[in-house]
């Protein structure tokens, strides 16, 4: 498939391309905080089958220990001071890029969720299984329309978002995506 190919290929370009940079987070995250360097999630993907996402530690080792699973929120407690920074910038989602490599993922698609948080929203939104038609992404369509989601209304909206795109998904649809997602990463600015 295309889209398969291309994700690919772009992922082993950034990945070929962003290695110095992640290589300095890696550096920063480990003597910054104590704890493993990636973090390592289940979340849904394609077909509702969970996967394990990748991505620099942003938060303090056990964040959700005394908790259990939460939706994060913009100025989160528990993200640590590097972590800011790195999710400002999105240098977090960078390893994400092997998940593209490994087919768990796209560059472009809806945000994949976590397997608790999944169950609670096939419940509550209609058509929010829809959303694993497709593989989920790096960025998409909500990402670059849409604010930070925190609430479930916030998700209702980014469904609306992610159901456009999975009815008009096309390889330019996708390279526009990606150009306001590098535009808004060199800009610190926009969407979530």
């Amino acid at each position: 498939q295309l889209k398969s190919l291309y994700s690919k290929l772009l992922a082993l370009i950034g990945l070929l391309i962003a290695w110095p940079v992640m290589l300095l987070v890696a550096v920063a995250v480990k003597l910054t905080s104590p704890g493993p360097i990636l973090f390592r999630q289940q979340r849904v993907g394609l077909h509702e089958k969970n996967f394990t996402i990748l991505k620099f530690r942003s938060m303090r080792q056990n964040a959700e220990a005394a908790t259990g699973p939460v939706w994060a929120k913009q100025n989160d407690s528990r993200i640590t001071p590097i972590g800011l920074w790195l999710r400002k910038l999105r240098l977090d989602e960078l390893p994400q890029l092997i998940n593209v490599l490994r087919g768990d993922m796209a560059i472009v698609g809806p945000r994949p969720e976590r397997p608790e948080f999944v169950n609670v929203l096939n419940t509550k939104i209609p058509y929010y299984r829809q959303r694993h038609c497709v593989l989920p992404g790096i960025t998409g369509w909500a990402q670059i329309n849409y604010k930070y989601g925190e609430t479930i209304e916030d998700t209702m909206m980014k469904l609306e978002y992610d159901l456009y795109y999975i009815k008009y998904t096309s390889i330019w649809l996708d390279f526009f995506i990606m150009f306001h997602t590098v535009k808004t990463m060199l800009l610190s600015r926009g969407a979530n």
